[in-house]
């Protein structure tokens, strides 16, 4: 029989982990979670509209039975598109500029809108959608590009470039073939 292996001793154990010590890193990370963009881009605020309002109108008319919607318990569907980052959309209802008084309409009748949208009338008073909306509009707030998407350039922003962005198979970017 061979003889019996012998094994360094084991390191004492860690001490438990205890839930006090994960206190402040939960903390922050609810506050990171819970306060998405709260500075609203300027051509983004609704005058008289309170996010916090929106959040409540969103949840008491049902919106997360179709959309995930951060911020919003619960709104986790995927029936219609997900709502995160709205800010930083183009459009409203895929046919309209992404702006307050587009989104507030939608809101208010989807239907007048884009007919036949699975987007129902939800029945939101004109002050109910201008707070949902003032609460979407802060999602994805703070990186909303500085020019919003269809918004006329400066002088000298805009034209044609010195040089075409598609070259012809084979030319290289000094004009020359390989």
């Amino acid at each position: 029989m061979a003889p019996a292996r012998t094994f360094p001793p084991r390191p004492p154990p860690e001490a438990p982990l205890r839930r006090s010590r994960f206190l402040p890193l939960l903390g922050a990370l609810a506050c990171l979670a819970g306060c998405e963009d709260a500075e609203v881009p300027p051509h983004l605020r609704i005058a008289g509209a309170e996010p916090e309002r929106g959040r409540a109108a969103i949840r008491a008319h049902g919106c997360g039975a179709c959309h995930v919607i951060p911020g919003i318990e619960g709104a986790v569907s995927w029936v219609g598109p997900p709502l995160s980052e709205w800010a930083r959309r183009g459009y409203v209802a895929g046919r309209l500029p992404n702006a307050p008084e587009h989104l507030i309409a939608w809101l208010r009748d989807p239907q007048a809108i884009a007919p036949g949208s699975a987007m129902p009338n939800l029945g939101m008073t004109e002050a109910e959608a201008r707070d949902a909306a003032a609460y979407l509009y802060t999602l994805g707030a703070s990186r909303v590009q500085p020019v919003p998407a269809g918004m006329v350039l400066g002088p000298g922003e805009g034209g044609p470039r010195p040089e075409a962005r598609i070259r012809p198979r084979g030319v290289h970017a000094a004009g020359t073939a390989p």
